[in-house]
């Protein structure tokens, strides 16, 4: 039986320090609670999707609640989820209204025969799945506002502020050797209307395959859809790369060929796992061997046992 393995992310970019303590407790929340449901004998797909909505129900990040704004002023939200075991997928984009995109990626998944469902006809299935509607403005967070309005500014610079991007994701693997992937995000802040990023595109956002592994990406998701990110890291893994490696090398790859910054987790089908960006920072945690292991800076780790870490609770870090 494999040891089970989580890896999450919060988002590549560049956090502004009054958000630092908020997205490192948050990546530790999400690890913490998608490894105990690993711990429990779930599966990788239940523990990414839970890892995933702990996030998306955190302001702090920029997934579910907390998402940024449209050009119009609204939420716009994109989220996949994928089962290594058998390659089924299910994803959402463009969606609006609702709490957690990431539980109807799965619903899309395992109650239709299709792998990406947008904006109005998302809308209708989660109506017809009993998907309670939320809202809109229980989404928008001061935050999200003050930027979009700072954004419309003639002078303003919108890829000053893309830079604090925040898309959310986990990677994992379960006792039965499975891997799943599943990430989320509100997008670009001040996108155009219907715009859609990596994050629901199969083989960008994120991809998960036995035979290899799972990987969940973040950063500008236009470059990372040019150069098919997460599937490109599962590639070099397959030519024998370590997960490290493989994400180096890609997130390398994209810079040098289409200017793009971005970050990636992995988990092997071994049960190695690696945390690589590009950018600035990225908020990442994982757990294995009961062991706590998170940052946020290039080379910054700190490790502590996972008793140690629920006991301190999200003060403690």
């Amino acid at each position: 039986r494999m040891k089970p393995v989580i890896v999450v992310h919060g988002g590549a970019g560049r956090i502004f320090k009054e958000r630092e303590q908020g997205c490192r407790t948050g990546v530790i929340r999400a690890a913490l609670q998608g490894y105990s449901v690993l711990k429990q004998g779930g599966s990788a797909l239940d523990a990414v999707e839970e890892a995933v909505r702990s996030m998306e129900d955190n302001p702090h990040f920029n997934a579910g609640c907390g998402s940024v704004l449209n050009e119009k002023g609204e939420v716009e939200m994109d989220a996949i989820i994928m089962d290594g075991k058998n390659l089924a997928s299910g994803a959402v984009s463009a969606v609006k209204c609702i709490a957690n995109p990431i539980k109807l990626a799965r619903l899309v998944m395992e109650k239709t025969k299709h792998m990406l469902l947008t904006d109005h006809g998302a809308h209708l299935f989660a109506q017809a799945m009993g998907v309670p509607e939320t809202p809109g403005e229980k989404l928008i967070t001061q935050r999200s506002l003050e930027r979009w309005k700072k954004n419309l500014e003639p002078d303003s610079n919108p890829e000053e502020f893309q830079k604090d991007l925040g898309t959310v994701g986990a990677v994992a693997i379960d006792s039965e050797g499975n891997v799943a992937c599943a990430t989320s995000t509100g997008g670009l802040s001040n996108k155009l209307v219907g715009r859609v990023g990596d994050t629901a595109c199969i083989g960008s956002g994120g991809y998960a395959d036995n035979c290899s592994g799972a990987t969940s990406t973040t950063g500008h998701g236009e470059s990372i859809m040019k150069v098919v990110l997460a599937r490109l890291i599962l590639y070099h893994m397959e030519q024998g790369m370590s997960p490290e490696m493989a994400a180096d090398t890609a997130l390398d790859y994209m810079k040098t060929r289409v200017g793009g910054l971005g970050g990636v987790i992995v988990v092997s089908n071994s049960g190695e796992w690696a945390a690589r960006f590009s950018t600035k920072e990225m908020s990442w945690a994982t757990v294995k061997d009961d062991e706590l292991h998170y940052g946020i800076y290039a080379g910054e780790r700190h490790t502590k046992s996972v008793d140690e870490a629920l006991a301190s609770g999200s003060k403690g870090f």
